[in-house]
């Protein structure tokens, strides 16, 4: 399928939003060029992490870094600093995202953050305005995951939090091993855990991303400020009981695993609100075995997706949901195996940071609008150690990891003003 972003996106764009360096045509020219590699068939695009089209968009945006004099460095888990020298010494203000995708995604998940962290660069130099602190811009790594079950796996290895023997034990669906894809890819897995061990200080990290979600689209407004980031929990929980023929066992004689984990899937739905406004749980995979129609069951599988932005209501939710699945278990004489596959901290949004983001909106007339984010994102990886915050841009129906993803080239341009306000305050001292 042939489709032209620039067309779609410059329709409606109202031009006086194009001011003080921030060039709206130019935006929408580069989403559009980036929207061509991986292209699927219905519009929408493939960019695997640590793929062919995952480096050729780098390489891209590369280019466009070197062409506005910004010097470029990667690190070895493909990671790209674009950095723009301020006035002063010191750490960097760093903004960024990432430009791989999940099968058949969209094209603003993860480009608008890279892209609009390049045009306020841009934006400076055209009118002439040195930053007072030095500036970079970011692209991390496989932040979707989709390839290999484990997301973030750049900016978790910048900061040096994720080791040989995780790499070890990845493989994309094809069998090529963690190993063998940096291989392609130009690296190894020493020069990517080296990544961790550089000596790195970073004095802001934000991230520009698309909501996900409806609140900005039901508010009428096209940005706002993220209030913290939800750290997911995956737990696997494995009721195991009794395998007989489905005819033959009497219902008061049956130790049936899939009853107990039909009563304990419908049970974690009234966890969440127990704990706080923000907290959810999600049971989205389920394995039956031996799954057949005649054949209770003798063991199921399932994994709870449970996050909060706060740890401590997460972590309590997790203690809800386990001892939920252990009373049912026994209720029911089965088997219960529970397994912690992934436990990530969340990261709460600093109140000074989120003060700073809406005086930035105020400047353009927008409402601070706080949303939490359940989706997890590179801004997390780097909050755990350094200054991070977040924006969202105007979302159309929510939609996401979708061919008809959809954020406006005005409401996309208003992200860059915003977070070209934020940087500035920051880098001047403004509250």
């Amino acid at each position: 399928m042939s489709r032209d972003l620039y067309e779609e996106l410059m329709t409606g764009f109202d031009n006086k939003l194009s001011h003080s360096g921030v060039n709206g045509e130019r935006l929408a020219s580069r989403l559009h060029e980036l929207s061509r590699i991986g292209l699927d068939d219905n519009g929408g695009v493939t960019r695997p992490g640590y793929s062919k089209e995952e480096k050729q968009a780098k390489e891209l945006v590369i280019r466009w870094m070197k062409e506005i004099g910004i010097n470029v460095t990667a690190d070895g888990a493909g990671n790209v600093f674009g950095r723009m020298e301020g006035k002063q010494d010191g750490p960097a203000i760093v903004s960024g995202s990432h430009v791989d995708s999940v099968p058949n995604g969209g094209h603003f998940d993860g480009p608008l953050g890279v892209l609009s962290a390049l045009e306020v660069a841009e934006s400076w130099k055209e009118t002439g305005y040195i930053p007072e602190k030095t500036y970079e811009v970011a692209i991390f790594s496989d932040e979707e995951g989709s390839r290999f079950k484990s997301s973030l796996t750049g900016s978790r290895a910048f900061m040096g939090q994720i080791t040989k023997e995780e790499m070890n034990k990845l493989h994309d669906v094809s069998g090529k091993s963690f190993e063998e894809v940096l291989h392609e890819y130009g690296s190894t897995i020493e020069e990517y855990l080296n990544a961790g061990k550089t000596n790195k200080h970073i004095d802001t990290f934000v991230e520009v991303h698309i909501e996900q979600g409806k609140i900005l689209e039901q508010e009428n407004q096209p940005v706002g400020i993220v209030s913290g980031v939800a750290g997911p929990a995956l737990v696997e929980f494995t009721f195991t009981g009794e395998s007989r023929h489905a005819g033959n066992t009497p219902m008061n004689d049956r130790r049936d695993p899939l009853i107990a984990a039909s009563m304990f899937i419908q049970a974690v739905e009234k966890f969440p609100e127990q704990v706080s406004e923000t907290a959810v749980a999600t049971v989205g995979k389920l394995n039956v075995r031996p799954n057949g129609f005649n054949v209770i069951p003798q063991e199921v599988k399932l994994v709870v997706d449970l996050r909060d932005i706060y740890e401590s209501t997460r972590d309590e939710l997790l203690d809800l949901i386990t001892q939920e699945a252990k009373k049912i278990a026994e209720e029911r004489n089965i088997d219960l195996g529970i397994a912690i596959n992934a436990k990530i901290k969340p990261l709460p949004i600093q109140e000074e940071l989120q003060g700073k983001l809406a005086d930035s909106l105020d400047a353009f007339d927008m409402e601070p609008i706080k949303i939490p984010s359940g989706a997890g994102h590179d801004a997390m990886i780097i909050g755990s150690k350094f200054p991070s915050a977040m924006l969202f841009v105007r979302s159309k129906d929510g939609l996401s990891h979708n061919p008809g993803e959809w954020t406006s080239l005005n409401d996309c341009v208003y992200g860059v003003h915003t977070l070209k306000s934020f940087v500035e305050r920051l880098m001047e001292g403004k509250s």
